[in-house]
This record gives structure tokens, sequence and C-alpha cells, in this order.
């Protein structure tokens, strides 16, 4: 089997080391090259063709998110960012990179090592299966649809949303589609701890809707978008007529902590067919079976094609399983949201 090339470009000599030889110990990859800046990256791209790139946010002489605006239109390819935390990873993925994991500090030589393998290695083995076609080909049309009646029938729906690889701007590009009439909505997307945050308030600065990161007890609004919290799993629970989440900590659920099965079954638990599911980009199974439970339940479901997903893995998985109603590019469902929210009322 061919292993996976990589680049790592990592300005720091010692954790470019660590990371060279993390990456190393992985039969399935083969580190091709290193790079300090992304000067030096560009002419080991050209020499080595790799299949995959590491790369830090900060780096010296350009910065990693000034590299990839210039390299994905030339040179696409998957990038998998490296970064503490930052808000900037988030300009990083809407530059064109894959996904990110957030860079160790702190941690024995166990600990990295563990972390290289656990997470990072499986974020390049991810990347590299990734369609190369469509990064940076999100699309979304800025309140297209204009401002819909909104009664207080809003109050018993929920939309609940779920991703993972690509998730990113995939959320972003379908709230960007919606006004502020929607029900209130929920998201799981796969994401480190304290990241969540960051990108709740990116969301809310950007969109009309009230996006923030979701804590026990808040209530579920329309117009208003709760995320989840990137070490906690979350449900949905019903309170008399209305709807508010719970945050907990709890074990991996289909490998994932949060996981998007815990939110989508919960919510066919809560809300019957007063709810509607979104599965999109990512890789892996999280999801399917909340979803059809969804759809058992009396839900609308919706999941994201393989032409416009990142990685088609969770809505295909979805899809075999029966649980996708209907089944649409990403830049047709805030369309396909309120084409099935006038059908439900």
């Amino acid at each position: 089997m061919r292993k996976i090339k990589v680049l790592v470009v990592e300005d720091s000599y010692m954790f470019r080391g660590v990371l060279v030889n993390g990456l190393s110990s992985d039969s399935g990859i083969e580190v091709v090259a290193t790079a300090n800046d992304p000067f030096e990256a560009r002419d080991m791209i050209i020499k080595h063709d790799p299949d995959v790139m590491t790369l830090d946010v900060e780096m010296p002489k350009m910065d990693g998110i000034e590299f990839l605006r210039k390299l994905i239109p030339q040179h696409p390819m998957p990038v998998v960012m490296v970064s503490s935390l930052n808000s900037k990873v988030f300009d990083a993925l809407k530059a064109g990179a894959v996904d990110f994991v957030n860079k160790p500090s702190g941690l024995t030589k166990e600990q990295l090592g563990d972390f290289i393998k656990n997470e990072l290695v499986t974020k390049i083995k991810i990347a590299s299966t990734v369609k190369i076609s469509n990064l940076k080909k999100t699309k979304f049309d800025d309140n297209k649809y204009g401002q819909q009646e909104v009664g207080s029938i809003y109050n018993k729906k929920v939309i609940a949303i779920g991703a993972s690889t690509g998730g990113t701007e995939a959320i972003y590009s379908v709230l960007m589609g919606l006004n502020s009439d929607v029900p209130g909505i929920v998201i799981t997307q796969h994401m480190p701890p304290g990241f969540t945050k960051m990108f709740a308030d990116r969301l809310n600065n950007q969109t009309k809707l009230h996006v923030k990161e979701a804590v026990t007890g808040d209530f579920i609004k329309p117009g208003h978008v709760l995320i989840a919290p990137g070490d906690k799993q979350m449900k949905v629970v019903k309170i008399g007529d209305m709807y508010k989440v719970e945050c907990f900590n709890g074990p991996k659920v289909s490998g994932h902590c949060p996981s998007v099965d815990v939110l989508f079954e919960s919510v066919a638990q809560a809300c019957k067919g007063d709810a509607m599911g979104v599965i999109l980009t990512g890789m892996g199974a999280d999801g399917a079976k909340g979803l059809l439970k969804m759809k058992q339940a009396g839900a609308y479901t919706i999941g994201q094609d393989e032409s416009s997903c990142i990685v088609y893995g969770m809505p295909k998985v979805a899809m075999e399983l029966g649980a996708v109603g209907c089944q649409v590019s990403l830049d047709k469902i805030p369309e396909k949201i309120y084409t099935l929210l006038t059908r439900k009322q």
C-alpha cells in the first residue's frame, strides 16, 4: 500500500523534530520533507509533490493563512493546521485548510507521542482522502431567501446539524443562507475544547443569527444557534412546550465527544416530528444512526451530497442506512430547509 507523503512546515526546530519522528513511526506515512517557513515550503512542494501538508498558523516571513491563500489556487492540496488556541485557525479553514489540531504544550514525551498518533496521524489520513476539487468551493447566498413569515409555531421546532471534517465552512455556508426567522438550531461539530467558543463567536459576528457555545440550561429559541462545547456531550430535552440543552461530561460515542449521534438521538426523543436533521461533510459514521432515529420519529432529514462534501463519510453512511430523506448540494441546503419548514406548517 502506498504511503501518504507528508510535508511538515513548522518554524520551531524542536517541535518540527517531534512531529517528524512521531509521523515517521506510522507505517502508512512518509515524511518526504520539512520546511521552516512558507518560502521553503513552496520549494519543497514543487520538489516532492506531497499528498498532505501540516502547517503552523504563526510562521516567520509569511503567516500560514497568507501562504494558504497563495498556495491553494496554484497547488491545491490537503492541509492540516497545527495551531495553538487561536481564532486565526478559522481564517485558515476559510482559506482552504481541511482540518486542524490543537498544538499541545507542556506535555511529556509520551503524551506528545499519543497526540501525534491519536490526533494528528488520524487527521492526516482523513485529509489524504478529501476531494481536492471541493477545496475553497464553498458558496453561500447572503439573504437569498428573504425574510419568511414567522409564527409562534417556530418555538416548537428544532433544527439539528452535525458535521466533522470540512464542517466549519459547511456550517458557515448553511447559516449564511438563513435569516433570523428560522427555528432554533443546535449544532455538534467535532472540534477541540476552546475552539468551539471561538467558532461560535465568529459565526455570531458574521451571520444574522445569535450564535453561542452552549451551556446547560440554554433554551432553544428561533433565530438562535447553540454549538456543543468541544469537550462535552450535548443533548436536547423538553421542558413544558419548550426545549433546552444539557451539556455534560461523558464518554466518547461513535468515537467522538461531542457526538452527533448523542445530539440527534436526543432530538428524536424530545422533539419527535417537530424537528429537522441535517448531516454534513465528515469522515466516519457519527450521526448516521441518530439521524435515522430522527427520521423514524417523524422529522425531516437532509444529507449533504457527495459532490459538495470535503469528505463524503457521515452523509454516505446515513444515506446507506436510509436515514436521509433528501440529499442536496451544500449551497442548496438553506433553500431546502425553508421548503421543508413551509411544508411542516
